[in-house]
């Protein structure tokens, strides 16, 4: 018996629905048109405080829900799709999350990023621009890089939220709104 031997007795509960049947006819095109971008923390699952069903969004979760260079590139990848097989849309708005209490913030301790920089081989510059310190901020910060980043798409809206924790509640702090101008012409289908 593994840890997952309960979770895989689930799937057989899930597999015996026709849930997966009602998923989108196109995988890029999520039925609420969102694409989430949130934290790897068990406590904050987009399924649960955002009542997320099957085929309602996409979703990318990393350390603090942080934009990196390997987020921007699926939502660029995501939006290059539906710019190309389906140009018509409809396209989607990335809602960046971040949440209060976020672990991350232990990667401020700079004993602890230089220890896992030397284990793991990372750079602890970059470590240090991880931790969600003030969610309110970097989820600012986040929506910013993700709207000036030339490989995302025109034609879809950025915002940013902050899911409080101990409340249970998400807090809009930027409004959606589409890159100014992308480096990237659209496709043609």
């Amino acid at each position: 018996m593994t840890n997952l031997t309960a979770i895989l007795q689930r799937n057989q509960q899930f597999a015996a629905t026709d849930i997966r049947r009602h998923a989108p006819p196109l995988p890029f095109l999520p039925h609420r048109g969102l694409f989430v971008v949130c934290c790897i923390d068990c406590r904050v699952d987009p399924a649960d405080y955002l009542g997320l069903e099957f085929g309602e969004a996409l979703v990318a979760r990393n350390v603090g829900g942080r934009v990196t260079p390997a987020i921007i590139q699926d939502i660029a990848y995501a939006s290059f799709l539906v710019e190309a097989k389906a140009p018509q849309g409809p396209y989607f708005e990335v809602a960046i999350i971040h949440h209060t209490g976020c672990g991350s913030r232990l990667l401020e301790d700079e004993q602890l990023r230089h220890d896992f920089a030397q284990r793991a081989g990372y750079d602890e510059r970059q470590l240090a621009e991880l931790p969600v310190t003030d969610p309110t901020d970097t989820v600012r910060t986040d929506v910013t890089r993700l709207l000036a980043a030339p490989q995302i798409s025109q034609r879809i809206t950025v915002s940013g939220h902050v899911y409080d924790t101990e409340s249970g509640l998400v807090t809009t702090i930027v409004d959606a709104a589409a890159p100014a101008s992308a480096a990237v012409e659209p496709v043609n289908a």
